[in-house]
């Protein structure tokens, strides 16, 4: 066979159609697909979004069901950015497959997705998570009775830097310079106010400062200990099937028990979006939550909680409050002591956190690429709509991602090597017990045969004869 060299010879003026490289496609994305086609999703969608758009003036747009699907690719390729996005559309076969280009079609630019998703109200985003649970409810994964709630961080698309004084709109350097003035140093330099700021006692808070790129961002201490801009995503799990019903943003400073309600509300809407028969009934919590205030309002809904009290000096007073405040608080805490809540604290810490490692880590969610707590609130629903897709396939494939599917394979192989070469070391096993089972039949024969003879044959076969 000869070498081959690469050439810098013009290509063809003309190429035949069937001469276009195609892909033979992703499984993982052909299972998509089918889930997705199945329930007519392109149509679904355009329905929504036909109000949004002229009928007959101008170019069309692009297909409302190809963006929600570049979303979902986001999310299974863990790619955070848009520009990520259109850039892995463009690039590889199968995923423009699966969003259903042409061989000489090109994928959706960023800024493309950027205008659909302002020209798109947050009610679509939720039509769209709702249609993800209908699919998952005719798989038998929707029960939505026992659920878990939990909360974590996302950066936001701010900086630092760029926090300013709300009274006054002085940046950080502005702020120590007059600091530095009032402290008796005339026309400071940038070195007295480093040196100043090193001195004093730092303290920055949100009633402040805000960010001036980001004015929806709050400042937050993250999982790592890192002082970020921030917003806080909230989590509904089903503790029966692992599945998210909602999924709420909210500014990073509102406190978990402040917005448990809230999201519990989502949750059972989008539940009755799909089925008016579920409801929550009961729901699991960490000590961050516990608050009579939400004690109570959970119990108005008639949710059962099973929250843990948090550490308190001395006793509670309930001379000055409401029969159902202290109703609530002694009927969790009946419940948190009984039988039942430790399994449920073990399921909600193994589930909610794995919806946050999905989503935030080999998801690509946790830092936002887009400013504004409406618009992280729309982005976070499709993250997470492309997440419940996930359990839907690994429910019926065993794999809800491509990387799985890919390590899966590689898995099958590495099996059927091993079990090649076990195989292979059973039988030359056996064929050594083979020879050293024939080895010890021929050594008892021979025995038995030598002490069947007489004595002087014996003698005389083992002479030497000399």
């Amino acid at each position: 066979m000869a070498l081959g060299r690469r050439t810098g010879a013009q290509e063809s003026m003309w190429v035949a159609g069937e001469d276009l490289p195609r892909s033979a496609g992703h499984p993982f994305y052909a299972a998509l697909e089918d889930i997705l086609a199945a329930r007519d999703f392109d149509r679904f969608v355009e329905d929504l979004c036909s109000e949004h758009y002229a009928e007959r003036q101008g170019r069309p747009s692009i297909p409302p069901g190809r963006y929600f699907r570049m979303l979902f690719v986001g999310y299974f390729e863990g790619i955070t950015s848009q520009r990520g996005i259109a850039w892995r559309c463009q690039d590889s076969l199968s995923i423009r497959d699966f969003l259903g280009l042409e061989a000489t079609q090109r994928s959706p630019d960023h800024s493309s997705m950027t205008v659909i998703r302002k020209r798109l109200p947050f009610e679509i985003f939720e039509a769209v998570f709702c249609f993800v649970l209908e699919c998952a409810q005719e798989q038998g994964l929707l029960k939505g009775k026992t659920v878990a709630v939990d909360a974590t961080f996302l950066e936001a698309n701010a900086a630092m830097k760029s926090i300013v004084r709300r009274d006054t709109g002085e940046n950080w350097g502005e702020y120590i310079k007059r600091l530095a003035v009032e402290e008796g140093v005339e026309n400071p330099s940038d070195e007295d106010a480093r040196r100043l700021d090193r001195k004093r006692k730092k303290s920055v808070g949100n009633d402040e400062w805000v960010s001036k790129t980001d004015p929806d961002s709050r400042i937050a201490k993250m999982k790592d200990g890192r002082t970020h801009l921030a917003y806080k995503a909230e989590h509904v799990v089903d503790l029966d099937t692992d599945m998210v019903l909602a999924a709420s943003i909210y500014r990073a400073d509102h406190s978990d028990y402040d917005t448990a309600t809230s999201t519990l509300d989502d949750a059972n809407d989008h539940l009755a979006a799909v089925d008016d028969e579920i409801s929550i009934q009961e729901a699991v919590m960490d000590k961050g939550y516990h608050a009579v205030e939400t004690l109570v309002d959970c119990e108005q809904r008639g949710v059962r909680t099973y929250v843990p009290e948090r550490k308190a000096s001395g006793h509670r007073r309930w001379k000055d409050k409401p029969a159902e405040s202290e109703r609530a608080f002694r009927a969790n805490r009946r419940r948190v002591r009984g039988p039942r809540n430790a399994g449920l604290q073990r399921r909600r810490s193994e589930y909610v956190e794995r919806t946050f490692a999905h989503s935030c880590e080999s998801g690509g969610g946790r830092r936002t690429c887009i400013q504004g707590v409406y618009d992280v609130g729309k982005r976070w629903l499709g993250q997470l709509a492309a997440r419940n897709l996930g359990v839907i396939i690994r429910s019926l494939t065993g794999v809800g991602t491509p990387k799985a599917h890919q390590a899966k394979g590689a898995a099958a192989a590495l099996l059927e090597s091993a079990v090649d070469v076990l195989i292979r070391v059973q039988s030359r096993t056996r064929a050594r017990f083979a020879l050293r089972f024939e080895f010890a039949a021929g050594c008892r024969h021979a025995r038995q045969k030598i002490f069947s003879m007489p004595l002087a044959h014996k003698i005389s076969s083992s002479s030497t004869g000399c």
